[in-house]
């Protein structure tokens, strides 16, 4: 096996891997137990990776491999970013960057009726839940959480909407907050909604604090933690 025992994750996180990679010889581990994510899978005593990425750890003990898909595969309670792109009697039809159109029931709102339809535009920028996601059917879409309140869903207004990867996406996601979103936000005011199916949407009183935050999100996927920080903090400096 060669030095395979020595080849430990914390060493390969946020580093890239490809299909064949050996990330960790379990029979190395003493009284360690480790959860794999996507990507990853055991064969013997060897965690190996199956698709080509960047190994992920979050705490206390999940590995997995993150891939920078542009395409977005719908999935029930994705929060996603979706805009409008018509409107029907009962529905309203709307783009989440998936393989088919969505429908948002107009009902589908915080104590929605017949009466209190909301006037959405075509363009009108949305954060939905997803509710319903079957390969055969179109996406069904909701702006409340799972108590019927509208929580964060609903119309996001002004700011600026970018696309990126859904593997960036879920960088933004993860707990802890991710580095370069943890730095902006001890200096500057701003709101972000991040929609896994890979659009970023950031506002704030300022125009230089939306490009700043917007463009060190997109430079930050290549980057690891401490290179985020790194960023963050140069783009601070100027904008201070």
């Amino acid at each position: 096996m060669g030095d395979k025992s020595s080849v430990l994750p914390l060493t390969l996180v946020d580093q890239l891997v490809v299909p064949g990679d050996v990330i960790l010889d379990v029979s190395a581990l003493t009284n360690r137990t480790i959860k794999l994510g996507g990507g990853l899978r055991q064969d013997a005593d060897l965690i190996t990776v199956t698709k080509a990425g960047r190994l992920r750890f979050s705490k206390p003990n999940k590995y997995w491999v993150e891939s920078s898909q542009r395409r977005y595969v719908p999935s029930v309670e994705d929060s996603v970013l979706g805009i409008v792109v018509d409107s029907k009697a009962d529905n309203f039809l709307i783009d989440i960057k998936g393989p088919a159109i969505a429908f948002l029931p107009v009902l589908a709102f915080e104590g929605g009726t017949r009466r209190n339809i909301p006037k959405l535009e075509a363009g009108t920028l949305l954060y939905v839940r997803v509710v319903k996601a079957n390969p055969d059917t179109n996406p069904e879409l909701s702006c409340t959480d799972t108590s019927g309140k509208a929580a964060e869903y609903g119309p996001l207004k002004d700011g600026f909407m970018f696309e990126c990867s859904t593997g960036l996406s879920r960088m933004l996601l993860s707990s802890p907050t991710c580095p370069v979103l943890e730095e902006f936000g001890k200096k500057l005011s701003f709101e972000v909604a991040v929609g896994l199916n890979g659009r970023v949407w950031v506002n704030a009183e300022s125009p230089s604090t939306v490009i700043v935050v917007s463009n060190a999100i997109l430079k930050s996927e290549s980057l690891s933690s401490t290179q985020q920080r790194i960023l963050a903090r140069k783009l601070l400096e100027k904008v201070q």
